[in-house]
């Protein structure tokens, strides 16, 4: 299932767990230059690359007299930033010691729900690759408030993937990869080498919580591999500490867990509404309409919805649920969710439009 000859630059995503030493005690210089080593490395080998990198807030609690995690948004804001700078001071000088220039780039969830400035995010990183700096990004932590988290680096990095059309998406993380059960809980839990995003397996992996000094765990993990995985990008979730793991994963090689990708990505504007856009709301829809949407690619109308929840106005993204209220596609209401509830039911002519084109419909469900 594993497929070494990739083309286009290889999404390196390293959270806090995997940079930080016990017990709140800031960065551990010796896993960060581990993770620097081998994003050189990849440059050495003439290929691209990009870092999605935790660690702010772990980097600030040190300065702050902290050992855990703030639990506020306000907290978690001064400890990212005080720690930004001194992660990035980090990471700057040892990548010059590599004779490599980085630059950094925060975002927002608001930043890739505007069509406009996803575009331009994505010309951003385009550029630095084009003039040979690596880029580090994070979300803006300092500035972000609840309603505009992403709320984990791990979904950041594969947003990132599709934004600069990742070859292969690689997660570091402080496992060996998935397990089909809980390794803490369950003697015999097993690696799993290689998995189709769509295997019913991964719903069954329990998340367990995130770590003490990060906000992922392994549900945002699958999470992510399953955004990749509609662009078309392959996802591996390999241990931080392994010898060469990127270079491992990018040449093919067995280690950690192959998410394997969708066949076919979905165009760069589906994927913007699919992974970019907040979800206002969601559409329960009947069986006739669900049967239109996934195996006839056809626009969804007033007359196959069954029941409206949340407010939102026309042009907000919207979730579509099947008549068993499993989530099938994603898309950009027409009307809002007061004309939709008036018009549900109700043929097009007397409804006053459609509720979602299938230009803004995103099919999500494997067919």
């Amino acid at each position: 299932m594993r497929h070494p000859a990739l083309r286009g630059p290889v999404v390196v995503k390293v959270g806090s767990s995997s940079l930080t030493l016990p017990d709140g005690g800031g960065i551990d210089d010796d896993s960060l230059a581990r993770v620097v080593a081998q994003v050189a490395a990849l440059r050495g080998a003439g290929r691209l690359a990009v870092l999605v990198s935790s660690g702010a807030v772990a980097a600030g609690l040190p300065a702050l007299g902290l050992r855990a995690r703030p639990g506020d948004i306000p907290g978690l804001q001064v400890a990212a930033a005080v720690g930004q700078g001194r992660l990035m001071e980090r990471y700057t000088t040892r990548f010059a010691t590599l004779g490599l220039v980085c630059g950094q780039v925060l975002l927002t969830r608001d930043v890739l729900a505007h069509r406009e400035q996803y575009l331009h995010a994505r010309e951003a990183l385009a550029r630095m690759l084009s003039v040979g700096v690596v880029p580090i990004v994070n979300e803006n932590d300092t500035v972000v408030v609840d309603e505009l988290r992403l709320g984990d680096n791990d979904r950041l990095s594969a947003i990132v993937a599709q934004l600069v059309g990742a070859a292969m998406l690689v997660i570091l993380t402080d496992t060996r990869g998935l397990f089909d059960s809980d390794p803490r809980l369950e003697g015999d839990a097993a690696l799993i080498d290689a998995i189709r995003h769509t295997d019913e397996i991964l719903d069954g992996i329990s998340a367990g919580g995130s770590g003490p000094l990060g906000s992922g765990g392994v549900a945002t993990k699958v999470a992510a591999a399953r955004m990749a995985a509609w662009s078309g990008i392959p996802t591996v979730i390999a241990p931080a500490a392994e010898p060469d793991v990127v270079a491992r994963a990018v040449a093919g090689d067995q280690i950690g867990t192959w998410v394997q990708p969708y066949p076919s990505g979905l165009p760069a504007r589906k994927l913007w509404i699919a992974f970019g856009l907040r979800t206002k709301g969601s559409l329960h829809i009947d069986a006739g309409a669900a049967a239109a949407v996934l195996a006839a690619g056809r626009s969804l109308l007033p007359v196959g919805v069954v029941s409206v929840e949340g407010s939102f106005s026309a042009g907000d993204a919207v979730d579509v649920l099947d008549p068993g209220g499993v989530p099938i596609a994603k898309g950009r209401a027409g009307l809002s969710a007061s004309e939709i509830r008036r018009a549900a039911g109700r043929h097009s002519a007397e409804a006053g439009g459609v509720v979602i084109h299938r230009d803004d419909l995103v099919v999500l469900a494997v067919r």
